[in-house]
């Protein structure tokens, strides 16, 4: 018998009579039943709340009839729901105290000081590994024997310095030192950042203080080291308004922990700064720091070890000569030649060579010192005046005696601004000696102005440009010092101005006042003028006669756009 697509109520009854249903399921909460009939198909038909009829009918008709009561699921379903409720409930209540615990944690830690504590094997740095600076560390060695032979001094009734206080430029390795000490007197090594011991909180510096040298004496002997001490300790009761009470506190009791009531034998202190002239006089004092040793820029020696030290690790071609890059490398730190050395093996990366050769340490010197090159000039009247001013600067450097070595002079143009420029290689002895005389001062201003004076002789009074402003800055500054600092003028042996490091606010800035009359002050500009006159008619006396030979020079530098020493010299005629 055929079945209909949707069988009635009444179309089920009469197929439970003829006998084509095999099964039925009758499903109460769903008000269905399903039917299962002989030819295998299957149909669901809704039936009456509490149907009886349906009921009758199979039994009469002897058809299998199943009840089937869905209580038990939907009972367990709810209960499974609830469960479930409930663990997420107590996940969410977990997090919560977890992180209200974390909190906690971290607020009772505020007072907890964060060192980092190196281990002997965790120190691979040794003096061999520090170059350029044997003064300090030969005074360094002392401290290393203290650590390492300390019966030998308590029998002559010496004492282990306290503290060390590290005192030079940036990049010049005052941290490397500390590292290398605690390397060679096999002691551990703690580390931290002054500025990581002040908070917002007042009194967690204090804390952080004691904190730290508790956790040292359970190491002792070892090494603290703090760097950039100034942070903290800078003269206390300074500045606009009175001083950081933070601050101040945390400066104290570092102070009582140096020296107080409290032994902390075993325990050196090294710090470095770069400002020494801030900071609190009970903290330099004997007892407290008891050594200060000077990490100065390496000399030309000391060049040449630093230069040496990271060529370690990098392909140079037999054509580089360390010796000549520590020569050219005046006022270098270890930092500034580290990555000296660094830019010229990523120029030669990418110009895909497998040595680093002149070529690219040159390079690297000029990306550092001046900048990035920029696009070459295409103005042929902007490149020609550039090339006068150019040419100016060191035709007035070679026919000057006491000036600056000439060294090159270029119109390819650096980022900044920098139409073009000329390299000078300064005097080696003024450099290592530090001692700088009148002519050579003198000389300087000279050469300075001679890129000015080159725009007049050519191009008159009226088209001279702007492009000597920082050359007449620097003027400014070599001819006032000069004048107020050096003695090199007529007002006499004087130094009229301090030549101490920047303001210190609250010290300087409060106590400042002028150090001469104001009639002092008159002759001074007057003194200042007189000498940039004398510059200025000098470089013009030297460059007046030479017009052709700078017309010449200015041809060759548009042409090739870099002059080297020798090619400048032959085209002057000075070779």
């Amino acid at each position: 018998m055929s079945q209909p697509t949707q069988l009635s109520y009444s179309g089920l009854l009469t197929q439970i009579n003829t006998g084509a249903v095999k099964n039925l399921v009758l499903i109460p909460a769903r008000r269905e039943v399903k039917v299962l009939f002989i030819d295998g198909t299957q149909q669901i038909v809704p039936i009456l709340p509490n149907d009886q009829l349906i009921l009758r009918t199979a039994e009469a008709s002897g058809t299998p009839l199943t009840v089937k009561d869905l209580r038990s699921e939907q009972a367990l379903a709810s209960v499974t729901g609830n469960l479930a409720l409930i663990m997420i409930v107590i996940v969410g209540l977990g997090f919560l105290f977890r992180r209200s615990a974390n909190i906690t944690n971290r607020t009772m830690g505020f007072g907890r000081s964060q060192p980092r504590i190196k281990a002997q094997d965790q120190l691979p740095i040794r003096f061999e590994d520090v170059a350029g600076i044997s003064e300090a560390t030969e005074e360094l060695q002392e401290v290393v024997s203290f650590l390492l032979k300390p019966d030998r001094l308590i029998k002559l009734g010496a004492k282990i310095p306290r503290g060390v206080l590290l005192i030079g430029p940036p990049g010049t390795g005052k941290t490397l030192l500390a590292k290398a000490i605690a390397g060679e007197a096999g002691v551990p090594f703690f580390s931290i950042a002054a500025s990581e011991f002040v908070e917002l909180f007042v009194g967690v510096g204090a804390s952080r203080v004691r904190d730290l040298f508790n956790k040292a004496k359970e190491k002792a002997p070892c090494i603290i080291f703090i760097d950039e001490i100034d942070a903290i300790g800078r003269q206390r009761g300074t500045g606009i308004g009175g001083g950081n009470d933070e601050r101040e506190q945390t400066l104290n009791q570092l102070l009582t922990e140096m020296d107080g009531f409290t032994e902390n034998s075993g325990i050196i202190l090294l710090a470095a700064t770069n400002r020494p002239d801030v900071l609190d006089s009970a903290l330099t004092r004997p007892g407290r720091f008891d050594r200060r040793i000077f990490v100065d820029l390496p000399d030309r020696k000391g060049r040449k070890d630093i230069l040496s030290v990271h060529a370690r690790t990098r392909p140079l071609s037999e054509e580089v000569s360390l010796n000549d890059w520590a020569i050219r490398t005046p006022g270098f730190s270890g930092a500034d030649l580290e990555n000296l050395l660094n830019e010229a093996a990523i120029i030669t990366a990418r110009d895909q060579k497998c040595l680093i050769s002149n070529h690219h340490i040159e390079n690297a010197l000029e990306r550092i010192t001046i900048g990035f090159t920029a696009a070459p000039l295409q103005d042929n009247a902007q490149k020609r005046l550039i090339a006068y001013h150019e040419v100016g600067h060191a035709l007035v450097a070679v026919l000057t005696p006491k000036a600056d070595r000439l060294d090159k002079v270029t119109l390819l143009p650096r980022t900044g601004g920098i139409g073009g420029f000329t390299k000078f290689v300064q005097d080696q002895d003024i450099i290592d000696s530090g001692l700088i005389t009148k002519s050579y001062l003198f000389a300087r201003i000279v050469v300075t102005l001679g890129g000015r004076a080159a725009e007049l002789l050519v191009f008159g009074d009226n088209e001279v440009t702007q492009g000597a402003s920082s050359d007449l800055q620097e003027v400014a500054n070599l001819a006032r010092d000069m004048v107020t600092k050096f003695g090199f003028s007529t007002l006499g042996p004087l130094s009229l101005e301090s030549s101490g490091p920047e303001i210190f606010l609250g010290r300087d800035l409060m106590q400042g006042r002028t150090e001469y009359a104001q009639s002092t002050g008159k002759e001074i500009d007057l003194q200042v003028r007189q000498l940039a006159k004398l510059a200025m008619d000098q470089a013009t006396k030297l460059l007046k006669p030479r017009r052709d030979v700078m017309d010449r020079l200015v041809d060759a530098l548009i042409d090739e756009e870099t002059l080297y020493i020798d090619r400048f010299l032959t085209l002057a005629g000075l070779g």
